[in-house]
């Protein structure tokens, strides 16, 4: 029997047998999870496909809900406010080229904020005179006062009301001017560094704009409007331009015009913005040690009024009460008189 097995292992034939059975077997075993896998994989892949496009149709229904809701709410709002501009015709008469530029640095686009900014431009004179009206001839306020100067103070209080509107945006615009201008040299530097790996000025946006909003959300909202606009814009330069006019920050226009002429000659992107991110770090710090020199001349009037007075007070005050109790400059001190 051992002499028999012992032939069998030993015979070719057989031995050519069993290879190729454990070659056939091999195979099979390493192909078969490939096809198996490959299956599941494109299920996988696919049942992933359709949950990602229902989570993108649910978040379109939900913003689209949301977006409907809120352009009802500024409909119902504006309704009344846009009869009366448009039967007065304040937008010939009040508004022009720079009233909308500066509606557009302060962050207030489309047409409803210039609607409600010429309505209250009309109301709050109105609303001014009469509570000024109220205060003074019903309360008694300035009752000592002659009527001529109670009069000239409704009048005053209603060019008050005339020009708040403007100085509420312009003070707005300011701000705004500031958080961009703060965060600038900073998104320059994401946005080097996001060319440089290879993303394209679009994407750089994007990335930028959801990186920097934690530091200014204005900036964050003028990269994405920009992103948007490069899109569906036939001139990306028109873009660029509205970018720089939105801000009206000479540092965003020399970066608009650094990229227009980029896309234009095919230069670097990457050069331009690390040269215009070094020239804002420059000019931040400029400015703050513009504000440092600025600090003595400011600080001189608190001094007077608030610190010298003390100062004299601590050094002078011993010497006073000394003299005070000798009975005077001249006086003589009292245990000098009583000898």
């Amino acid at each position: 029997m051992t002499n028999q097995v012992i032939k069998s292992l030993t015979d070719p034939a057989f031995l050519i047998a069993l290879l190729v059975a454990v070659a056939v077997f091999a195979t099979v075993f390493t192909l078969l999870p490939a096809f198996g896998g490959n299956q599941l994989k494109t299920r996988m892949k696919s049942v992933a496909l359709e949950r990602d496009e229902l989570r993108a149709k649910q978040r379109a229904r939900l913003a689209a809900d949301a977006d409907r809701r809120r352009k009802g709410l500024r409909e119902e709002q504006s309704v009344g406010m846009r009869s009366i501009v448009d039967r007065l015709d304040l937008k010939r008469a009040l508004a022009d080229e720079g009233t909308l530029q500066k509606l557009k640095v302060a962050g207030f686009r489309g047409q409803n904020p210039l609607t409600r900014f010429l309505f209250f431009r009309l109301v709050l004179p109105f609303v001014g005179f009469a509570l000024a009206i109220v205060y003074l001839f019903v309360l008694g306020g300035l009752a000592e006062k002659p009527l001529v100067v109670k009069l000239f103070v409704c009048i005053l209080v209603a060019y008050g009301g005339f020009y708040m509107p403007v100085l509420y945006v312009n003070n707005r615009a300011t701000k705004r001017k500031q958080s961009i201008q703060a965060a600038w040299p900073d998104a320059l530097d994401l946005m080097l560094i996001c060319v440089e790996s290879g993303m394209s000025v679009e994407a750089a946006l994007r990335k930028v704009a959801d990186e920097i909003g934690a530091q200014s959300v204005a900036l964050a909202e003028e990269f994405i409007l920009t992103n948007a606009e490069l899109s569906y814009l036939q001139e990306r330069k028109q873009a660029y331009e509205n970018l720089a006019s939105r801000t009206g920050l000479e540092s965003v226009r020399s970066v608009s015009q650094a990229l227009v002429q980029a896309e234009r000659y095919g230069t670097p992107v990457a050069h331009a913005l690390r040269v215009l991110a070094s020239e804002s770090r420059d000019m931040r710090m400029n400015a703050a040690e513009k504000k440092a020199a600025a600090l003595p001349p400011k600080l001189t009037v608190p001094m007077i009024l608030f610190f010298l007075p003390v100062l004299f007070a601590i050094i002078l005050g011993p010497a006073g009460i000394q003299v005070s109790q000798r009975g005077g400059i001249f006086g003589d001190h009292p245990s000098a008189a009583s000898k």
